[in-house]
Order: structure tokens, then sequence, then C-alpha cells
């Protein structure tokens, strides 16, 4: 067993921990045991399989605009795969290129290899006859913690 579920006080899932953490986490009386492994113990508690927060955390977060934009997130979403070619994806590519007023933002920014990157360099994919193979989405915090 190598991940623990959290859930929160009103009993809905909210991440997975590692055992040593759940422990930590037990320990500092932030969490109780909900869910246990049969005859496995650990010192004085015995093998946690899902732990429940004491006190309730409020998840407003999880339902608001959406993750924050990044690189990372951005080649996870796209599944580190080409938007152009649908080869192995180590780059993003702006759209409408940064130095036309592009932004760092989801709907911008796509995956790309190095060499249709290279090769698109500063123009639109209709300027560069190179047409997108899916159009980028804002994606939501399941979409992300999912990949």
């Amino acid at each position: 067993m190598d991940a623990v579920l959290v859930i929160n006080a009103d009993l809905g899932p909210l991440h997975r921990v590692t055992v040593q953490h759940a422990v930590r986490m037990l320990c500092r009386r932030v969490a109780e045991i909900h869910e246990a492994e049969p005859d496995q113990v650990i010192g004085v508690f015995p093998m946690p399989r899902v732990v429940r927060l004491v006190r309730y955390v409020v998840t407003r977060w999880r339902f608001g605009a959406g993750p924050a934009w990044s690189r990372a997130g951005v080649l996870r979403r796209d599944n580190r795969c080409c938007a152009y070619c649908g080869g192995p994806a180590s780059t993003i590519d702006h759209i409408l290129p940064r130095s036309r007023g592009g932004r760092n933002t989801w709907r911008n920014t796509t995956a790309a290899c190095y060499a249709c990157n290279q090769r698109k360099g500063d123009r639109t994919p209709a300027e560069a006859a190179m047409p997108l193979r899916r159009e980028p989405v804002n994606p939501g915090w399941s979409a992300l913690a999912a990949r």
C-alpha cells in the first residue's frame, strides 16, 4: 500500500498522501483512521487505508476558475503530444506569438516538439501552414489531476 486516501470531515474525498504522511497526520491529531488494513500496524497505529480529517477544510478553490497557467500544466493537458505533428512534445508554443502580443494563457499555448516549434517560428499556424490537430482548452482541476 503506497497511498492513503484523505477525506474531509464531511466524508468528501480530498487527495492521496503517502503512508508516512498519513501517520504524521495521525500523530499531530489532525486526522483519524477511517479505514485500515487488517492485521497490519505501524507502531501503535493500524496501517491506514483511508484517514478522515478532524476539522472540515473548505475546498472552494477546487470549483473556481481552474488551475493557473504553467508550462508543466500545458504539457500535462496535451499529454506531451505535439499539436502539429502528433509526436512527443518537449516545448510549448504560443499560437499567437508573444512578439505579437500573445499571452501565457491556456487557450494561446499548446505542446509542441522542438522541430515544429522552430519551423513555425514567429508566425501564426495559418501563416506557417501548420494547422492545429486540436484546439487548446482551459482545463479543470479534475482534468489535470487525472493525468
